[in-house]
């Protein structure tokens, strides 16, 4: 939960020339808080790592049945994913050229899932500060209204931390209160192979599938290197992979030698979405 040490103000971001974001990206994101769709793999792209997902996922049985955390600096193929030059032209428009990936998060609702994830903010889970993480949501499979693709509520991540209360029979246990009355929610819809990319303290949720289509996803978190971890226990759980620029004094991990989900562990958890 939340942290009171973190700093959890939105830092509207400067425009820079040259990059992929164009100046209007840029002043959507700081007005709305999100930004989509773009294009970032190939259809054979798309499809390698759709396998990669099942089979780890099928390795995983029940326990990676919803998701699997944190295991970019674990698996080369998650931690070649984090420095797609694709990924990083997009992350590098909102955090700066010094960029680090500090968590993944496969996130897999099967048709007939039937909780949802309830409205949250994502800093508010976690022991960073200050508050300039930007989340790479790319689709695995098409995501949409049907098969419970993500919502968020714009112009919700420049308000502070929001309050929150307990949630049943969800996969979060909290979720934030009354926010229905925050603004009319949005539907991220996005086809496999697209991105979109959200600020760390907007609100957003999903949905039950109640299709019969998986949705899958993998969230790529960055953050530039004068984000610090605050809390000393949880920082065990956070291997940062090296992206671009300076790592500044972040403990950064080399590319693991192989794909065997099997033969690793994850660190703990340190999000989800």
């Amino acid at each position: 939960m939340l942290d009171d040490r973190s700093d959890l103000r939105f830092a509207p971001v400067a425009p820079r020339e040259g990059g992929r974001l164009s100046r209007d990206a840029v002043e959507t994101y700081n007005r709305e808080g999100w930004i989509a769709p773009f294009d970032v793999l190939a259809p054979a792209e798309v499809a390698a790592l759709r396998a990669s997902v099942d089979g780890w996922l099928a390795a995983m049985g029940a326990e990676g049945a919803y998701g699997i955390n944190c295991y970019q600096a674990r698996l080369a193929t998650l931690w070649d994913l984090c420095r797609h030059p694709a990924i990083l032209d997009l992350v590098e428009g909102i955090v700066g050229p010094d960029v680090l990936c500090w968590a993944t998060a496969i996130l897999s609702k099967p048709p007939g899932e039937a909780r949802a994830v309830p409205w949250h903010q994502d800093a508010g889970f976690w022991h960073l500060s200050p508050a300039r993480t930007v989340t790479v949501w790319l689709a695995i499979d098409d995501a949409d209204d049907a098969n419970a693709a993500m919502r968020f509520i714009p112009r919700t991540h420049d308000r502070g931390a929001l309050p929150m209360e307990a949630v049943e029979g969800a996969v979060f246990a909290h979720g934030l209160r009354d926010a229905e009355a925050l603004g009319a929610p949005v539907t991220n819809v996005l086809r496999a192979g697209q991105c979109s990319l959200h600020a760390d303290m907007l609100v957003h949720g999903s949905g039950p599938n109640g299709s019969d289509r998986r949705r899958c996803g993998l969230t790529l978190r960055y953050c530039p290197p004068e984000v610090r971890i605050t809390d000393e226990g949880w920082r065990r759980g956070v291997e940062a992979v090296a992206c671009r620029g300076s790592s500044g004094d972040w403990i950064t991990h080399p590319r693991p030698g192989t794909d065997d989900i099997a033969a690793v562990t994850s660190p703990r958890a340190v999000g989800n979405n």
